[in-house]
Protein backbone atom coordinates (compact mmCIF):
# COMPACT_ATOMS: atom_id res chain seq x y z
CA UNK A 1 0.00 0.00 0.00
CA UNK A 2 1.33 3.13 -1.17
CA UNK A 3 2.54 5.58 1.71
CA UNK A 4 1.88 9.27 1.39
CA UNK A 5 4.92 10.34 3.02
CA UNK A 6 7.78 11.85 1.08
CA UNK A 7 11.05 10.85 1.89
CA UNK A 8 14.02 12.52 0.16
CA UNK A 9 17.53 11.16 -0.08
CA UNK A 10 21.02 13.44 -0.21
CA UNK A 11 23.11 11.22 -2.04
CA UNK A 12 22.44 8.20 -4.04
CA UNK A 13 25.95 6.49 -2.38
CA UNK A 14 25.29 2.98 -1.33
CA UNK A 15 23.75 3.64 2.00
CA UNK A 16 20.88 5.97 0.25
CA UNK A 17 20.61 4.04 -2.62
CA UNK A 18 20.14 0.62 0.37
CA UNK A 19 17.82 3.13 2.30
CA UNK A 20 16.20 4.61 -1.03
CA UNK A 21 15.33 0.49 -1.92
CA UNK A 22 13.41 -0.41 1.61
CA UNK A 23 11.66 2.57 2.30
CA UNK A 24 10.70 2.23 -1.39
CA UNK A 25 9.81 -1.45 -0.65
CA UNK A 26 7.51 -0.33 2.41
CA UNK A 27 5.17 2.05 0.47
CA UNK A 28 6.95 5.88 0.86
CA UNK A 29 7.08 8.59 -1.78
CA UNK A 30 11.08 8.33 -1.87
CA UNK A 31 12.90 10.88 -3.91
CA UNK A 32 16.94 10.80 -4.46
CA UNK A 33 19.42 13.58 -5.31
CA UNK A 34 22.99 13.36 -6.01
CA UNK A 35 25.58 15.84 -7.63
CA UNK A 36 26.64 13.05 -10.09
CA UNK A 37 26.18 11.85 -13.62
CA UNK A 38 25.71 8.41 -11.75
CA UNK A 39 24.70 6.79 -8.85
CA UNK A 40 27.11 5.19 -6.55
CA UNK A 41 28.56 7.87 -4.67
CA UNK A 42 32.10 6.53 -3.79
CA UNK A 43 30.80 3.84 -5.01
CA UNK A 44 30.34 4.85 -8.25
CA UNK A 45 31.82 3.79 -11.80
CA UNK A 46 34.99 5.74 -13.60
CA UNK A 47 34.81 4.79 -17.32
CA UNK A 48 37.85 5.79 -19.65
CA UNK A 49 38.61 5.06 -23.40
CA UNK A 50 36.20 1.51 -22.85
CA UNK A 51 37.82 0.77 -19.64
CA UNK A 52 35.71 0.69 -16.21
CA UNK A 53 37.01 1.02 -12.78
CA UNK A 54 35.28 1.64 -9.28
CA UNK A 55 35.89 4.47 -7.65
CA UNK A 56 36.36 3.31 -3.83
CA UNK A 57 35.07 -0.23 -2.69
CA UNK A 58 36.72 -3.12 -4.33
CA UNK A 59 36.31 -5.50 -1.78
CA UNK A 60 32.80 -7.81 -1.56
CA UNK A 61 32.60 -8.88 2.70
CA UNK A 62 29.77 -10.50 4.15
CA UNK A 63 28.19 -10.74 0.72
CA UNK A 64 25.19 -12.25 3.35
CA UNK A 65 24.26 -8.31 4.35
CA UNK A 66 23.80 -7.32 0.89
CA UNK A 67 21.43 -10.68 0.17
CA UNK A 68 19.27 -9.45 2.56
CA UNK A 69 18.94 -6.01 1.30
CA UNK A 70 17.72 -7.47 -1.84
CA UNK A 71 15.29 -9.74 0.28
CA UNK A 72 14.06 -7.43 2.41
CA UNK A 73 12.37 -5.84 -0.86
CA UNK A 74 11.07 -8.86 -1.91
CA UNK A 75 14.24 -9.49 -5.04
CA UNK A 76 17.24 -11.57 -5.12
CA UNK A 77 20.35 -10.08 -5.56
CA UNK A 78 21.68 -12.69 -8.14
CA UNK A 79 18.86 -11.66 -10.32
CA UNK A 80 20.67 -8.48 -10.60
CA UNK A 81 24.02 -9.21 -10.22
CA UNK A 82 26.69 -12.12 -10.94
CA UNK A 83 29.22 -12.49 -7.83
CA UNK A 84 32.73 -14.50 -8.53
CA UNK A 85 34.06 -16.09 -4.76
CA UNK A 86 37.52 -15.24 -4.68
CA UNK A 87 40.16 -18.22 -4.00
CA UNK A 88 42.90 -17.02 -2.86
CA UNK A 89 41.67 -14.30 -2.00
CA UNK A 90 44.31 -11.65 -2.38
CA UNK A 91 48.83 -12.01 -2.59
CA UNK A 92 50.04 -10.33 0.45
CA UNK A 93 53.93 -9.19 -0.82
CA UNK A 94 56.80 -8.72 2.20
CA UNK A 95 59.99 -7.58 1.79
CA UNK A 96 61.58 -10.93 1.98
CA UNK A 97 58.36 -13.25 1.33
CA UNK A 98 55.07 -13.78 -0.48
CA UNK A 99 51.70 -14.84 1.25
CA UNK A 100 48.72 -16.29 -0.87
CA UNK A 101 45.30 -15.81 1.52
CA UNK A 102 42.55 -18.51 1.14
CA UNK A 103 38.87 -18.71 2.86
CA UNK A 104 39.38 -22.42 2.57
CA UNK A 105 40.91 -23.36 5.90
CA UNK A 106 43.24 -26.67 4.72
CA UNK A 107 45.29 -24.07 1.78
CA UNK A 108 44.92 -21.51 4.99
CA UNK A 109 46.80 -23.38 7.23
CA UNK A 110 49.36 -25.54 4.31
CA UNK A 111 50.02 -21.55 3.17
CA UNK A 112 50.97 -20.84 6.36
CA UNK A 113 53.31 -23.46 6.77
CA UNK A 114 54.91 -22.78 3.48
CA UNK A 115 55.87 -19.08 4.47
CA UNK A 116 55.97 -18.96 8.23
CA UNK A 117 57.12 -22.30 9.35
CA UNK A 118 53.49 -21.94 11.75
CA UNK A 119 51.79 -25.74 12.73
CA UNK A 120 48.45 -23.67 12.34
CA UNK A 121 47.08 -23.86 15.62
CA UNK A 122 47.14 -20.41 16.20
CA UNK A 123 44.98 -19.71 12.90
CA UNK A 124 42.68 -22.18 14.22
CA UNK A 125 42.15 -20.62 17.63
CA UNK A 126 41.95 -17.08 15.87
CA UNK A 127 38.75 -18.47 13.44
CA UNK A 128 37.13 -19.96 16.74
CA UNK A 129 37.67 -17.07 18.87
CA UNK A 130 36.91 -14.60 16.76
CA UNK A 131 33.82 -16.42 15.32
CA UNK A 132 32.44 -16.22 18.94
CA UNK A 133 33.46 -12.56 18.67
CA UNK A 134 31.45 -11.65 15.77
CA UNK A 135 28.63 -13.57 16.97
CA UNK A 136 28.63 -11.58 20.23
CA UNK A 137 29.06 -8.25 18.46
CA UNK A 138 27.08 -8.26 16.09
CA UNK A 139 23.80 -8.04 17.36
CA UNK A 140 24.92 -4.64 19.01
CA UNK A 141 26.55 -3.44 15.09
CA UNK A 142 22.87 -3.59 14.00
CA UNK A 143 21.11 -2.10 16.78
CA UNK A 144 19.78 1.64 16.64
CA UNK A 145 21.68 3.83 19.30
CA UNK A 146 19.75 6.98 19.53
CA UNK A 147 19.22 7.23 22.90
CA UNK A 148 20.81 5.96 26.05
CA UNK A 149 18.16 3.43 26.41
CA UNK A 150 18.73 1.87 23.72
CA UNK A 151 22.50 2.11 24.43
CA UNK A 152 21.54 -0.73 27.53
CA UNK A 153 20.88 -3.50 26.11
CA UNK A 154 20.96 -7.22 26.97
CA UNK A 155 22.95 -7.50 23.68
CA UNK A 156 25.93 -4.98 24.48
CA UNK A 157 26.28 -6.25 28.30
CA UNK A 158 26.92 -10.24 26.73
CA UNK A 159 29.42 -8.49 24.24
CA UNK A 160 31.35 -6.36 26.82
CA UNK A 161 33.61 -8.88 27.88
CA UNK A 162 34.54 -9.51 24.16
CA UNK A 163 35.66 -5.49 23.18
CA UNK A 164 39.23 -6.34 25.19
CA UNK A 165 38.88 -2.65 25.65
CA UNK A 166 42.02 -0.89 25.67
CA UNK A 167 43.83 -3.58 23.45
CA UNK A 168 44.62 -2.78 19.51
CA UNK A 169 43.57 -5.05 16.50
CA UNK A 170 47.70 -6.04 16.43
CA UNK A 171 48.02 -6.34 20.01
CA UNK A 172 45.32 -8.66 20.08
CA UNK A 173 46.74 -11.01 17.33
CA UNK A 174 49.65 -11.39 19.80
CA UNK A 175 47.09 -14.26 21.87
CA UNK A 176 47.56 -16.33 18.20
CA UNK A 177 50.27 -15.22 16.31
CA UNK A 178 53.74 -14.42 17.40
CA UNK A 179 55.53 -13.46 14.50
CA UNK A 180 55.25 -9.94 13.44
CA UNK A 181 54.45 -10.31 9.92
CA UNK A 182 52.21 -12.85 10.20
CA UNK A 183 50.29 -10.70 12.84
CA UNK A 184 50.05 -8.06 9.51
CA UNK A 185 48.64 -10.55 7.30
CA UNK A 186 45.48 -10.81 9.96
CA UNK A 187 45.59 -6.84 10.60
CA UNK A 188 46.31 -4.50 7.61
CA UNK A 189 42.26 -4.65 7.27
CA UNK A 190 42.64 -1.73 9.87
CA UNK A 191 42.76 0.23 6.44
CA UNK A 192 39.52 -0.77 5.33
CA UNK A 193 38.44 2.15 8.62
CA UNK A 194 41.67 4.00 7.59
CA UNK A 195 43.19 3.23 10.97
CA UNK A 196 46.51 1.91 12.00
CA UNK A 197 46.39 -1.19 13.37
CA UNK A 198 48.22 -0.44 16.45
CA UNK A 199 45.28 1.70 16.89
CA UNK A 200 42.47 0.39 15.62
CA UNK A 201 40.73 -1.25 18.52
CA UNK A 202 40.82 -4.87 19.37
CA UNK A 203 37.42 -5.72 18.08
CA UNK A 204 37.78 -5.20 14.89
CA UNK A 205 39.52 -8.16 14.46
CA UNK A 206 36.58 -9.79 13.41
CA UNK A 207 37.46 -8.17 10.10
CA UNK A 208 40.43 -10.56 9.17
CA UNK A 209 38.15 -13.17 10.84
CA UNK A 210 34.62 -12.48 8.54
CA UNK A 211 37.50 -12.86 5.05
CA UNK A 212 38.71 -16.50 6.35
CA UNK A 213 35.35 -17.42 7.16
CA UNK A 214 32.77 -15.72 4.61
CA UNK A 215 35.16 -14.68 1.79
CA UNK A 216 35.43 -12.00 -0.64
CA UNK A 217 33.53 -11.42 -3.06
CA UNK A 218 34.13 -9.70 -6.59
CA UNK A 219 31.15 -8.37 -8.90
CA UNK A 220 31.45 -8.97 -12.59
CA UNK A 221 31.30 -5.12 -14.23
CA UNK A 222 32.65 -3.84 -11.14
CA UNK A 223 31.26 -2.89 -7.13
CA UNK A 224 30.00 -0.49 -9.09
CA UNK A 225 27.25 -2.66 -10.36
CA UNK A 226 25.74 -3.01 -6.71
CA UNK A 227 25.00 0.63 -6.68
CA UNK A 228 23.14 0.40 -10.67
CA UNK A 229 21.34 -2.90 -9.44
CA UNK A 230 19.72 -0.81 -6.17
CA UNK A 231 18.86 2.16 -8.74
CA UNK A 232 17.08 -0.35 -11.19
CA UNK A 233 15.02 -1.57 -7.91
CA UNK A 234 14.01 2.06 -6.79
CA UNK A 235 13.01 3.12 -10.27
CA UNK A 236 10.87 -0.49 -10.78
CA UNK A 237 8.98 0.18 -7.66
CA UNK A 238 7.78 3.85 -9.22
CA UNK A 239 10.61 6.30 -7.06
CA UNK A 240 12.98 8.77 -8.71
CA UNK A 241 16.68 9.35 -8.84
CA UNK A 242 17.55 12.61 -9.57
CA UNK A 243 21.34 12.81 -10.88
CA UNK A 244 23.06 15.83 -11.85
CA UNK A 245 21.26 17.91 -9.13
CA UNK A 246 23.57 19.47 -6.09
CA UNK A 247 21.73 19.65 -3.28
CA UNK A 248 22.58 23.45 -1.87
CA UNK A 249 21.08 23.08 1.58
CA UNK A 250 18.66 21.78 3.82
CA UNK A 251 15.75 23.51 4.56
CA UNK A 252 15.29 24.14 8.20
CA UNK A 253 12.21 25.89 10.45
CA UNK A 254 12.59 25.70 13.98
CA UNK A 255 14.69 22.89 14.20
CA UNK A 256 13.20 20.92 11.86
CA UNK A 257 14.47 19.80 8.29
CA UNK A 258 11.71 20.32 5.50
CA UNK A 259 13.09 19.30 2.94
CA UNK A 260 16.35 20.78 0.54
CA UNK A 261 17.31 23.77 -1.69
CA UNK A 262 19.10 22.17 -4.91
CA UNK A 263 21.59 24.75 -6.57
CA UNK A 264 19.55 25.84 -8.83
CA UNK A 265 17.34 27.66 -6.55
CA UNK A 266 14.54 24.70 -6.47
CA UNK A 267 12.84 23.47 -2.90
CA UNK A 268 12.02 20.37 -3.01
CA UNK A 269 9.99 19.60 0.85
CA UNK A 270 9.52 16.90 2.60
CA UNK A 271 8.03 14.60 5.41
CA UNK A 272 11.64 13.17 6.42
CA UNK A 273 15.19 13.74 5.22
CA UNK A 274 17.97 10.47 5.26
CA UNK A 275 21.74 12.24 4.58
CA UNK A 276 23.93 10.00 2.89
CA UNK A 277 26.62 12.84 1.93
CA UNK A 278 29.88 12.74 3.60
CA UNK A 279 28.89 13.80 7.89
CA UNK A 280 31.05 15.98 8.57
CA UNK A 281 30.88 17.94 4.97
CA UNK A 282 27.02 17.83 5.31
CA UNK A 283 27.24 19.44 8.68
CA UNK A 284 29.77 22.35 7.48
CA UNK A 285 27.93 22.71 4.06
CA UNK A 286 24.57 22.08 3.63
CA UNK A 287 23.31 23.33 7.22
CA UNK A 288 24.17 27.49 8.07
CA UNK A 289 27.03 28.28 10.30
CA UNK A 290 25.78 28.32 13.90
CA UNK A 291 23.09 25.73 13.94
CA UNK A 292 24.30 23.12 15.18
CA UNK A 293 26.39 22.49 18.54
CA UNK A 294 27.26 19.40 19.00
CA UNK A 295 28.36 19.41 15.18
CA UNK A 296 29.43 22.86 14.92
CA UNK A 297 32.13 23.47 12.86
CA UNK A 298 34.66 24.32 15.63
CA UNK A 299 33.85 20.78 17.37
CA UNK A 300 33.70 19.05 14.32
CA UNK A 301 37.12 20.16 13.49
CA UNK A 302 38.64 18.70 16.79
CA UNK A 303 37.10 15.45 16.12
CA UNK A 304 39.28 12.31 15.00
CA UNK A 305 39.38 11.33 11.44
CA UNK A 306 40.84 8.45 8.97
CA UNK A 307 43.18 8.59 6.75
CA UNK A 308 42.91 9.52 2.82
CA UNK A 309 43.98 7.62 -0.25
CA UNK A 310 46.21 8.75 -3.46
CA UNK A 311 44.35 7.13 -6.24
CA UNK A 312 45.63 5.87 -9.69
CA UNK A 313 43.58 4.19 -11.97
CA UNK A 314 45.50 3.33 -15.32
CA UNK A 315 44.17 1.91 -18.01
CA UNK A 316 46.72 -0.37 -20.17
CA UNK A 317 46.90 -2.06 -23.63
CA UNK A 318 48.44 -5.18 -22.21
CA UNK A 319 47.10 -7.63 -19.37
CA UNK A 320 49.65 -8.43 -16.54
CA UNK A 321 49.93 -11.50 -14.73
CA UNK A 322 49.09 -9.88 -11.47
CA UNK A 323 46.08 -11.55 -8.69
CA UNK A 324 43.04 -10.51 -8.98
CA UNK A 325 44.05 -8.45 -5.49
CA UNK A 326 47.33 -7.82 -4.35
CA UNK A 327 48.59 -5.82 -0.85
CA UNK A 328 52.40 -4.56 -0.75
CA UNK A 329 53.58 -3.75 2.66
CA UNK A 330 56.59 -1.10 3.00
CA UNK A 331 59.67 -2.78 4.04
CA UNK A 332 59.56 -0.92 7.41
CA UNK A 333 55.66 -1.06 7.68
CA UNK A 334 55.68 0.65 11.33
CA UNK A 335 57.05 4.16 10.16
CA UNK A 336 54.97 3.93 6.97
CA UNK A 337 51.99 3.96 9.66
CA UNK A 338 53.63 6.78 11.72
CA UNK A 339 54.14 8.96 8.58
CA UNK A 340 50.42 8.41 7.37
CA UNK A 341 48.85 8.84 11.11
CA UNK A 342 51.00 10.85 13.27
CA UNK A 343 53.35 12.41 11.73
CA UNK A 344 51.19 13.34 8.71
CA UNK A 345 54.07 13.26 5.81
CA UNK A 346 54.85 11.78 2.46
CA UNK A 347 57.31 8.45 2.42
CA UNK A 348 59.14 7.12 -0.38
CA UNK A 349 58.80 3.41 1.18
CA UNK A 350 55.25 3.40 1.29
CA UNK A 351 52.30 -0.07 1.35
CA UNK A 352 49.98 -0.30 -1.83
CA UNK A 353 47.02 -2.14 -2.89
CA UNK A 354 46.74 -3.24 -6.19
CA UNK A 355 43.43 -4.53 -8.27
CA UNK A 356 43.88 -6.34 -11.32
CA UNK A 357 40.54 -7.52 -11.67
CA UNK A 358 40.75 -8.01 -15.79
CA UNK A 359 42.28 -11.44 -14.63
CA UNK A 360 38.55 -12.65 -13.19
CA UNK A 361 36.19 -9.82 -15.39
CA UNK A 362 36.57 -9.03 -19.29
CA UNK A 363 33.49 -6.75 -18.85
CA UNK A 364 36.30 -4.07 -17.49
CA UNK A 365 38.82 -3.08 -20.15
CA UNK A 366 38.86 -3.99 -24.58
CA UNK A 367 40.33 -7.39 -25.24
CA UNK A 368 43.69 -7.90 -24.55
CA UNK A 369 44.12 -4.98 -22.06
CA UNK A 370 43.26 -4.48 -18.19
CA UNK A 371 42.00 -1.61 -16.21
CA UNK A 372 44.42 -1.72 -13.24
CA UNK A 373 43.67 0.34 -9.66
CA UNK A 374 46.28 1.66 -7.11
CA UNK A 375 45.38 2.93 -3.97
CA UNK A 376 48.21 4.36 -1.38
CA UNK A 377 47.23 5.18 1.71
CA UNK A 378 48.34 8.61 3.00
CA UNK A 379 47.59 11.10 5.51
CA UNK A 380 44.92 12.92 5.62
CA UNK A 381 44.05 17.09 4.87
CA UNK A 382 45.45 17.58 8.37
CA UNK A 383 48.82 17.45 6.85
CA UNK A 384 48.67 20.66 5.03
CA UNK A 385 50.22 18.78 2.45
CA UNK A 386 50.09 21.04 -1.31
CA UNK A 387 48.75 17.99 -3.83
CA UNK A 388 48.76 20.33 -6.49
CA UNK A 389 52.63 20.35 -6.04
CA UNK A 390 53.41 17.16 -5.11
CA UNK A 391 51.09 15.18 -7.35
CA UNK A 392 53.27 14.52 -10.24
CA UNK A 393 55.98 13.16 -8.18
CA UNK A 394 54.15 10.82 -6.35
CA UNK A 395 52.71 9.39 -9.42
CA UNK A 396 56.10 8.85 -10.57
CA UNK A 397 57.06 7.41 -7.66
CA UNK A 398 54.33 4.88 -7.35
CA UNK A 399 54.95 3.93 -11.34
CA UNK A 400 58.07 3.51 -10.07
CA UNK A 401 57.70 1.42 -7.20
CA UNK A 402 55.17 -0.62 -9.24
CA UNK A 403 58.14 -1.87 -10.89
CA UNK A 404 60.28 -2.43 -7.78
CA UNK A 405 57.87 -4.01 -5.74
CA UNK A 406 55.71 -6.34 -8.46
CA UNK A 407 58.25 -6.63 -11.86
CA UNK A 408 55.65 -3.76 -13.74
CA UNK A 409 58.90 -2.13 -14.97
CA UNK A 410 57.45 -1.35 -18.85
CA UNK A 411 54.56 0.15 -17.15
CA UNK A 412 55.06 3.81 -18.43
CA UNK A 413 54.99 2.20 -22.05
CA UNK A 414 51.62 0.75 -21.41
CA UNK A 415 49.56 3.17 -20.40
CA UNK A 416 46.63 3.91 -22.52
CA UNK A 417 45.02 6.47 -20.02
CA UNK A 418 44.94 7.29 -16.47
CA UNK A 419 42.93 9.00 -13.76
CA UNK A 420 44.22 10.47 -10.31
CA UNK A 421 42.37 10.99 -7.44
CA UNK A 422 44.52 13.14 -4.66
CA UNK A 423 43.55 13.64 -0.89
CA UNK A 424 42.91 16.96 -2.45
CA UNK A 425 40.41 15.76 -4.57
CA UNK A 426 38.64 13.78 -2.02
CA UNK A 427 37.90 17.07 -0.44
CA UNK A 428 37.55 19.54 -3.66
CA UNK A 429 35.50 17.25 -6.04
CA UNK A 430 34.16 14.50 -3.80
CA UNK A 431 33.20 16.34 -0.46
CA UNK A 432 35.36 14.18 1.86
CA UNK A 433 35.43 16.18 4.88
CA UNK A 434 39.29 16.73 5.14
CA UNK A 435 39.94 14.16 2.06
CA UNK A 436 39.48 11.37 5.28
CA UNK A 437 38.21 8.44 2.53
CA UNK A 438 36.38 6.48 5.84
CA UNK A 439 35.13 9.19 7.68
CA UNK A 440 35.53 9.75 11.54
CA UNK A 441 37.69 7.42 12.81
CA UNK A 442 36.66 4.16 14.43
CA UNK A 443 38.25 4.60 17.76
CA UNK A 444 35.54 3.46 21.22
CA UNK A 445 34.95 7.34 21.68
CA UNK A 446 33.47 8.08 18.37
CA UNK A 447 31.95 4.19 18.12
CA UNK A 448 28.22 3.25 18.92
CA UNK A 449 26.24 5.74 21.28
CA UNK A 450 29.26 8.24 20.57
CA UNK A 451 29.18 8.16 16.73
CA UNK A 452 26.80 10.47 14.98
CA UNK A 453 23.26 8.79 15.42
CA UNK A 454 21.32 7.26 12.78
CA UNK A 455 18.58 9.54 13.85
CA UNK A 456 20.15 12.74 13.74
CA UNK A 457 20.37 14.34 17.21
CA UNK A 458 19.78 17.90 16.71
CA UNK A 459 17.96 18.48 13.92
CA UNK A 460 13.88 16.67 13.99
CA UNK A 461 12.67 14.43 10.57
CA UNK A 462 16.21 14.23 10.14
CA UNK A 463 18.57 10.58 9.53
CA UNK A 464 21.94 9.58 8.26
CA UNK A 465 23.36 6.52 6.64
CA UNK A 466 26.87 6.26 5.20
CA UNK A 467 30.27 5.61 6.73
CA UNK A 468 30.36 8.88 9.31
CA UNK A 469 27.09 7.53 11.33
CA UNK A 470 26.62 4.40 13.44
CA UNK A 471 27.83 1.46 12.59
CA UNK A 472 30.44 2.75 10.18
CA UNK A 473 32.21 2.61 7.45
CA UNK A 474 32.95 -0.22 5.17
CA UNK A 475 29.93 -1.54 2.28
CA UNK A 476 28.24 -4.13 5.08
CA UNK A 477 28.27 -1.17 8.00
CA UNK A 478 26.94 1.08 5.70
CA UNK A 479 23.88 -0.99 4.39
CA UNK A 480 22.73 -1.74 8.23
CA UNK A 481 23.25 2.10 8.30
CA UNK A 482 20.52 2.35 5.45
CA UNK A 483 18.46 -0.56 7.35
CA UNK A 484 18.48 1.06 11.12
CA UNK A 485 17.39 4.80 9.21
CA UNK A 486 14.63 3.01 7.51
CA UNK A 487 13.09 1.04 10.36
CA UNK A 488 13.47 4.19 12.13
CA UNK A 489 11.53 5.98 9.60
CA UNK A 490 8.60 3.07 9.48
CA UNK A 491 8.50 3.28 13.32
CA UNK A 492 7.61 7.34 13.12
CA UNK A 493 5.03 6.70 10.51
CA UNK A 494 3.69 3.23 12.00
CA UNK A 495 4.62 1.27 9.11
CA UNK A 496 5.32 -2.30 9.51
CA UNK A 497 8.83 -3.70 8.20
CA UNK A 498 10.33 -7.21 8.29
CA UNK A 499 13.14 -5.89 11.09
CA UNK A 500 11.10 -7.34 14.09
CA UNK A 501 12.51 -10.66 13.50
CA UNK A 502 15.84 -12.04 13.24
CA UNK A 503 17.29 -11.58 9.91
CA UNK A 504 18.58 -14.58 7.94
CA UNK A 505 21.92 -13.11 8.42
CA UNK A 506 21.93 -12.68 11.62
CA UNK A 507 20.67 -16.30 12.24
CA UNK A 508 23.28 -17.59 10.58
CA UNK A 509 25.71 -15.81 12.44
CA UNK A 510 24.20 -16.76 15.83
CA UNK A 511 24.57 -20.20 14.05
Amino acid sequence: MRNPKHIIIVGAGPGGLAAGMLLSHRGFKVSIFDKNSEVGGRNRAIRMNGFTFDTGPTFLLMKGVLDEMFELCGRRSEDYLQFVNLNPMYRLIYDDRELSVFSDRNAMRAELQRAFGASGEGYERFLDNERQRFARLYPCITRDYSSLRSFFSLDLLRALPWLAFPKSVFHNLGQYFDQEKMRLAFSFQSKYLGMSPWECPALFTMLPYLEHDYGIYHVMGGLNQIAEAMAQVIRDMGNTIHTDATVESLIIENGEVKGITLKNGDEIRADEVVINADFAHAMTHLIAPGTLRKYSQANLEKRDYSCSTFMLYLGLDKLYDLPHHTIVFAKDYQTNIRNIFTNKTLTEDFSFYVQNASVTDSHLAPSGKSALYVLVPMPNNDSGIDWQAHCQNVREQVLDTLGARLGLHDIRQHIDCEKIITPANWESDESVYKGATFSLSHKFSQMLYWRPHNRFEELANCYLVGGGTHPGSGLPTIYESARISSNLICQKHNVPFDGNKQSTWLNKVKA
